[in-house]
């Protein structure tokens, strides 16, 4: 019997409510803002209010995919995050509760810094192989968060993505080959007492670079599709930059010159969100099917990355009638909508990222979003429906 194509069948974006111009944190800095639109690739940052969390995000974005597909045939929820909320549940048990899905679905909570949630869709691959009936819900959601007057403060941000694995997608299918490469790398991690990350820039960039290298190489001895049958590569964005320089770097490793056409067509919605960590390499696939070109058949280079360090270099075909499940204006007006807080407000919501969980705490549902995170009871996070 022929297996099933396999792969990705609708995809949401979700992100906060407000939103953080860099050009106000570059006149606040004393900063060219050229560093940031030109240098990084930047232009705002998603910031969460007080009841925005990782939690609130995926549902929203999943709410998405559960209102145009329901809930039939769902039997896993995979959640992806590098910013988990809990070191025992799995944050995907509060979106579980909050979409009210059924009880016979099982969640699991997926980490390897960027990188888990690739790792979430091949597993949903594999379980949809062996049964094509089921589908699987992936969700990936992070609020990346550096210090203030640092480096990398201009490379926060904050978004999900949800998206629905099944068999015979309506919107790309899952290559089999894949290239994997790993390496013990102290690049980027936030150690358990920390609400932000330990960075080494350069080391991070370096680290990026070999992974791509690695990934490509074990994906082409494993059957890949070769360079010039790729038609645009989506590139993990920690800042849009980075893509480039990676696109650059894999055309040098290969021995071709690459047009950087084929990614810049990925970066218009993480140039607005900022860094989502394990969303963001899904956020680039979300900004190049909405975008103005044509991809009906379109192989798209995917390439995964998790500091500390995980590769994965695969490839998604874009399917006939694509466009038909795409959502360009409802992640146009999600980026629109979203209030800009000028920077005393920024650094003042920052300041709440860091939470006693001894402390009970109520907080009002004050974001326009359709989840809120109501606050601490009992060590207990607590979560409502707007």
């Amino acid at each position: 019997m022929t297996s099933p194509a396999i792969g990705i069948h609708d995809l949401a974006v979700a992100t906060t409510s407000r939103v953080v111009d860099l050009d106000d944190l570059a006149a606040r800095t004393g900063v060219d803002p050229a560093k940031f639109h030109v240098g990084l690739g930047q232009d705002q940052m998603s910031i969460p209010g007080p009841d925005e969390d990782i939690v609130t995000m995926g549902a929203a974005a999943a709410q998405r995919i559960i209102e145009r597909h329901g809930v039939e045939g769902i039997r896993t929820l995979f959640f992806a995050t590098e910013t988990g909320i809990d070191q025992s549940r799995a944050a995907g048990v509060h979106v579980h509760e909050l979409l009210g899905l059924p009880r016979t679905v099982r969640v699991v909570e997926l980490k390897q810094a960027c990188y888990s949630a690739t790792a979430a869709l091949q597993s949903a691959a594999g379980l949809i192989a062996r049964n094509p009936d089921e589908r699987v819900l992936v969700i990936a959601s992070d609020v990346a968060r550096y210090e203030v007057d640092t480096a990398a403060e201009p490379t926060q941000g904050a978004g999900a993505v949800a998206f629905l694995v099944t068999a015979d997608p309506a919107l790309a299918v899952l290559e089999t080959a894949a290239g994997v490469h790993t390496a013990e790398v102290d690049d980027f991690w936030r150690p358990n007492d920390s609400m932000t990350a330990v960075v080494d820039g350069k080391l991070s960039i370096s680290a990026y670079l070999d992974g791509i290298a690695g990934a490509w190489d074990d994906y082409a001895s494993r059957g890949g599709a070769p360079i010039a049958e790729i038609d645009y590569f989506c590139h993990h964005q920690p800042f849009t930059k980075m893509a480039v320089k990676a696109h650059r770097a894999l055309g040098q490793h290969v021995g071709v010159e690459l047009d950087p056409e084929l990614v810049l067509a990925t970066t218009g919605y993480n140039r607005r969100i900022g860094n989502s960590y394990t969303a963001s390499l899904y956020i680039a696939l979300a900004a190049l099917l909405e975008g103005d070109r044509d991809l009906a058949g379109a192989r798209i280079g995917m390439f995964s990355y998790g500091s500390g360090s995980v590769s994965e270099f695969f490839s998604l075909v874009v399917q006939d009638g694509y466009r038909a499940v795409t959502r360009a204006a409802e992640t146009e007006a999600l980026l629109a909508d979203r209030d800009r807080v000028d920077i005393d407000a920024y650094r003042a919501l920052h300041a709440l990222g860091s939470r006693d969980s001894n402390v009970d705490v109520d907080i009002p549902g004050e974001s326009a979003v359709p989840f809120h995170f109501a606050g601490i009871s009992g060590r207990a996070r607590r979560y409502t429906r707007s």
